[in-house]
């Protein structure tokens, strides 16, 4: 490693996301890959582990290098596995990498978080900013963890001034790799859709949340910040565009798309505990990012969907 440059650990390296960040960085600066789901295939001068975030081994990477920044994009979604997996992973892992990162004098870190904490509800404002309160944990109990993470990265913004902690929250991400709920449910050919709703929604390409990261972890100003572009579309069209077919279900009484989503294990795709998103529109405010850090999206909505349309040229 080039001692004069700074050091990044990347968290979730696995991911599509964070390999995008990783390429992004390589180069510029020492980088080093962990996730805990396996170890990843990267560059020879790249150090790959693969950890327990809650667990003795994580400190080990901590004590090998003598790490300045840290890009926490690493996070367990409720369709890959079980709750408790999940809390273990997301929060008391979070809380471990924050502790380890006062212990050995880090001096920036940046959480990936997501909209889903804002909670879908009828009663919304029409645009949320980041001082909105987080109501997800009151709808959903599969949502506390990403929640309590947030909340978790709040107290330490305040508390640990000294660690320069930056959230972000964004919108949907899209794109090649990205293996999200929304992802996975614009990849299908047949797409569920809730009778008499179609949400305006806000999508983001992979490549752009990328960007914004890196230039998040440069430009160092630490806060909270919703990451979206000005541009929204309704549910029902992005599954148009995206090349799906739809598959109507019945959005009355209240508890039979989630009865039916459960039956019929769309939880990967269109999970019971996300089905008020699919019902309510949740658009967040992007603006304090962009003027914060500078930042526009490069990639419009059609850049984004054609990727599943051809997608599904190429499988037919």
């Amino acid at each position: 490693m080039n001692e004069k440059m700074k050091t990044v650990l990347v968290t979730g390296a696995a991911g599509s996301l964070a390999k995008r960040v990783i390429a992004r960085l390589h180069g510029r600066y020492n980088v080093v890959a962990v996730d805990f789901r396996r170890k990843v295939e990267t560059d020879a001068d790249i150090p790959s582990y693969k950890v327990e975030i809650h667990k003795r081994g994580f400190e080990d990477v901590f004590r090998k290098h003598r790490i300045d920044a840290v890009l926490h994009i690493g996070r367990i979604f409720p369709h890959e596995h079980d709750r408790t997996r999940r809390y273990n992973a997301n929060v008391l892992g979070s809380k471990k990498l924050f502790e380890l990162c006062r212990k050995y004098g880090v001096g920036q870190v940046l959480v990936h978080s997501t909209y889903f904490v804002y909670g879908a509800s009828a009663y919304n404002p029409a645009l949320l900013d980041e001082d909105t309160p987080l109501k997800a944990s009151e709808v959903t109990q599969d949502l506390v963890d990403s929640v309590e993470l947030e909340n978790l990265a709040q107290i330490y913004l305040w508390k640990a001034p000294e660690l320069n902690i930056t959230i972000l929250r964004p919108c949907n991400v899209l794109g090649p790799g990205v293996r999200n709920t929304m992802s996975l449910l614009l990849s299908r050919s047949l797409v569920p859709v809730l009778v008499g709703f179609s949400p305006l929604m806000q999508f983001l390409h992979v490549d752009d949340m990328a960007d914004a990261l890196v230039l998040a972890f440069e430009r160092n100003k630490p806060g909270i910040y919703n990451v979206a572009p000005d541009d929204y579309v309704t549910y029902q069209v992005a599954v148009e565009q995206a090349g799906c077919r739809k598959l109507p279900v019945p959005s009355i009484p209240p508890l039979l798309p989630k009865l039916i989503s459960g039956a019929l294990n769309w939880n990967s795709f269109f999970p019971p505990y996300l089905i008020n998103y699919f019902k309510y529109p949740v658009i967040i405010d992007g603006s304090l990012f962009g003027e914060t850090f500078g930042w526009k999206p490069k990639r419009n909505l059609n850049d984004i969907f054609s990727y599943y349309r051809k997608h599904k040229l190429l499988s037919a």
